[in-house]
């Protein structure tokens, strides 16, 4: 059957999620298999939706095909390239906090990470008094050409990210199309190319899980525990995006909190991942604050509160029965290098202890029925963002 390869591969893709060395619970094991469907739903339209000859940007990340420790303040869009043609790149900048570019060479694998052949934010792109904007990538020089990018031998990928802190930012629009294929109809399917891309799905779906099993490993895994990293430029290459990170675990009684300056960066995040690197639900549930919706302090510091109970204070990352998991900020659209003093503080307390840490504890405090409106706003900006 024309399907076989898939099969196989869905197969094996489940054999790597049960045997993965972190599983302690059924909640772990059945949220491998949450993220082994979403990885299906990915690797599957992304053999399908996508042409090297009739590009179109898609999302490989999203609230229900997560990977990468995904953020849940982004909008993740990716494209297949060749080095060797010239693509134009049609867009309405939104009011998000960034929109950003990268040209990678090769795949995430789980012995590789690819090459960032180019890397900037839309500061770099001349963009009309209406908000649109054409860029062409190519294997050419720019030669004087407004808004022209030269691709690297070995460029396979084009990834835009629109990055939001209010969640009610106006979402912009992208499009892509290589120049010499504008017009042009895709050649009709044939029996060859179509067991062929099924074939792609599977291998994508394995590496996809292989691949983000081993990543944590390189990045995360060997810091000590209930720590942050001081803020470095992202692996990768990102462009003016810096990073902390780090991994918790916490007894049923213990809470973390997380203290941090409020940053002059236009965007500024943190959020919870589970142990299969991708991030807890953030629709329904309080589990990442970013600079327009995290409380800031009289004296100008974030405090949060990591932990299973709800503590009542605003600022309450909910663990949702996650004792172990990872801990990411991300600065964005940054303008100046970054130091430890930028960055996070952690301390683990008793639950019980949690009042008499937090300076501004009155301040902090919240309703039940106020922080349900929080979740409620959250719930409907993602529908607004994310599902249209």
């Amino acid at each position: 059957m024309l399907t076989d390869p898939l099969a196989e591969a869905i197969a094996e893709a489940e054999t790597l999620v049960k045997e993965a060395p972190h599983i302690r619970s059924e909640q772990d094991l059945l949220e491998g298999m949450q993220y082994l469907a979403g990885g299906i739903l990915a690797t599957v339209h992304g053999a399908w939706a996508t042409e090297k000859t009739h590009p179109s940007f898609i999302q490989g990340t999203g609230p229900f095909m997560k990977m990468g420790l995904d953020n849940p303040d982004t909008l993740y869009f990716g494209a297949r390239i060749n080095d060797d043609a010239e693509y134009i790149v049609t867009g309405t900048r939104g009011t998000t906090a960034d929109l950003s570019f990268q040209v990678l060479s090769g795949n995430y694998t789980n012995a590789n990470v690819p090459g960032s052949e180019i890397a900037f934010d839309d500061r770099e792109l001349h963009i009309e008094d209406d908000g649109t904007f054409v860029a062409t990538f190519g294997p050419g020089p720019a030669d004087g050409r407004r808004n022209h990018f030269t691709l690297a031998p070995g460029s396979t990928q084009l990834v835009v990210r629109e990055v939001y802190s209010d969640w009610s930012q106006k979402r912009g629009t992208i499009r892509i199309e290589r120049a010499d294929r504008i017009g042009v109809p895709v050649p009709p399917l044939t029996q060859e190319e179509t067991q062929k891309r099924f074939a792609r799905a599977g291998k994508a779906l394995v590496s996809r899980v292989k691949t983000w099993l081993q990543f944590p490993q390189w990045f995360y895994d060997n810091l000590p525990v209930n720590t942050m990293t001081a803020p470095r430029l992202t692996p990768g290459g990102l462009a003016t995006q810096y990073s902390s990170v780090g991994h918790y675990e916490l007894a049923d009684d213990e809470a973390m909190i997380i203290t941090v300056p409020k940053s002059d960066a236009p965007y500024q995040g943190f959020q919870l991942g589970s142990l299969w690197y991708i991030s807890l639900d953030y629709i329904n549930h309080q589990t990442s604050l970013n600079n327009a919706q995290a409380q800031v302090d009289p004296d100008g510091m974030i405090r949060m509160v990591l932990s299973e109970r709800n503590p009542g204070v605003t600022n309450w990352l909910e663990a949702l029965g996650h004792p172990r998991g990872y801990l990411q900020f991300r600065w964005q659209r940054t303008s100046r290098e970054f130091t430890p003093e930028d960055g996070p503080r952690v301390e683990v307390v008793k639950f019980d202890e949690i009042p008499g840490k937090l300076p501004f504890h009155e301040h902090n405090k919240i309703t039940p029925e106020d922080f349900a409106a929080r979740i409620a706003e959250r719930q409907a900006a993602v529908a607004d963002r994310m599902m249209g």
